[in-house]
């Protein structure tokens, strides 16, 4: 299946088609050390999603974020030359955990978590955005997760 876009035309990749090694998605250089407060956040507003995404953003250990609903996307990433690996990455759990979910009649999907040896990509679904958070391997997903979730 293809569709028309502005810089040309798209081809769907099947999941199976896609191969990203975690490793290759490592961020170099500085980390910021600003720690997230796990202050109570007020209940879900359109742009609150982004304004605590990039308070997140802020953490040490999380590599940056992608966010996308029906009608935008937007990315922040220590090391923006990986978007495209990163998009990949995003869409191919997104895809794959649709499948599995029809597969076993799972029912809706909440979150995916997937662990490489130095990294986490946490997926989740925040009312209609699919958020993507990408962090190292000790940064804790579940309080991460937590916080998502109060914005629901």
């Amino acid at each position: 299946m293809s569709k028309n876009h502005p810089k040309g035309k798209l081809e769907r990749v099947s999941p199976e088609a896609v191969s990203v090694n975690l490793e290759d998605l490592k961020p170099r250089g500085s980390k910021p050390q600003v720690s997230f407060s796990g202050n109570r956040l007020e209940k879900l507003r359109p742009e609150r999603v982004r304004e605590v995404l990039e308070q997140m953003r802020r953490d040490e250990g999380v590599v940056g974020y992608l966010l996308r609903n029906s009608r935008a996307a937007s990315a922040d990433l220590i090391d923006p030359t990986k978007l495209v690996d990163y998009a990949i990455l995003s869409s191919s759990t997104k895809e794959t955990s649709e499948e599995f979910s029809q597969a076993f009649d799972l029912g809706g999907i909440e979150n995916v978590l997937i662990e490489g040896k130095d990294l986490k990509l946490l997926f989740q679904n925040v009312g209609d955005n699919d958020v993507n958070i990408f962090m190292e391997k000790f940064v804790e997903h579940a309080k991460i997760s937590k916080t998502l979730c109060s914005l629901t």
